[in-house]
């Protein structure tokens, strides 16, 4: 009895760790939450896998609803069996299928864990040249960010996730609503200028595909074309030093 959740990581056959392929092959039961091409991909390892996409319904179902009966369907076959459940990228980032999963058979003592799988901002961070370290890193969802007095630092690079369903507060709404998007860029403009320039990026799906980092400004994200994967980045502006923990910091130098 036991549950393990990997992740395929962002392109398809190329992020798949030796790891994650030796937990689908020797696990009694597979359970998959991917796309059509990813499933069929797996299939190819696992015949038998069994997908839990049709638990989002048809697109009248709250995907809060639905991710519950996806970990509730995962707990109980792992109750009696070795369970293996692949998701899209980490298994652990925006995905709480896996954390409610795990955290409930833990409650039950019943062992689980979870592998970790590429991102999509260590995608991001290596296609466009970004590392996060060097001028700090803000990252949330953009619904987050909208719902919650979140405090953001222009000299900071900021990342937006989810950007496509920005604001969908009954977790219903499959595509972009632009008023919603007019209402994040709203409150951005609280921060920036609107003529600030940021990035709509998406990870490449398929090792033939390009990214997408197609360049806006502000004053152009109500009207932008988004998808579920769609993230904004924001670039991180000029900081300025805080010269009174400077001057300490460098008055420990001459002792």
């Amino acid at each position: 009895m036991s549950l393990t959740v990997v992740g395929l990581g962002i392109t398809l056959g190329k992020h798949v760790s030796e790891r994650t392929l030796s937990e689908i092959k020797a696990a009694e039961q597979v359970f998959a939450l991917v796309d059509g091409m990813a499933l069929a991909w797996l299939k190819r390892f696992r015949p038998d896998v069994i997908s839990l996409h049709p638990l989002y319904g048809n697109g009248d179902k709250s995907r809060r609803d639905a991710y519950q009966q996806m970990s509730q369907q995962l707990v109980e076959a792992a109750q009696s069996r070795h369970v293996c459940a692949v998701l899209y990228g980490h298994p652990g980032v925006f995905a709480d299928v896996a954390h409610m999963a795990i955290g409930q058979l833990c409650e039950q003592g019943i062992a689980a864990q979870m592998e970790p799988g590429v991102s999509a901002d260590a995608c991001l961070y290596a296609d466009l040249g970004i590392d996060p370290g060097k001028h700090g890193l803000i990252s949330m969802e953009a619904t987050h960010f909208l719902l919650f007095q979140r405090q953001l630092d222009p000299s900071m690079l900021v990342l937006l996730w989810q950007l496509g369903v920005t604001g969908d507060l009954r977790f219903t709404d499959p595509g972009t609503n632009r008023a919603r998007l007019a209402l994040l860029a709203e409150k951005l403009a609280l921060y920036y200028p609107n003529t600030t320039p940021m990035l709509l990026y998406e990870a490449a799906q398929l090792a033939i595909q390009p990214m997408r980092a197609e360049a806006i400004t502000l004053a152009q994200l109500a009207d932008a074309a988004t998808s579920q994967i769609t993230t904004l980045v924001i670039p991180p502006q000029a900081p300025r030093r805080d010269r009174y923990w400077q001057q300490r910091l460098e008055a420990l130098q001459h002792h």
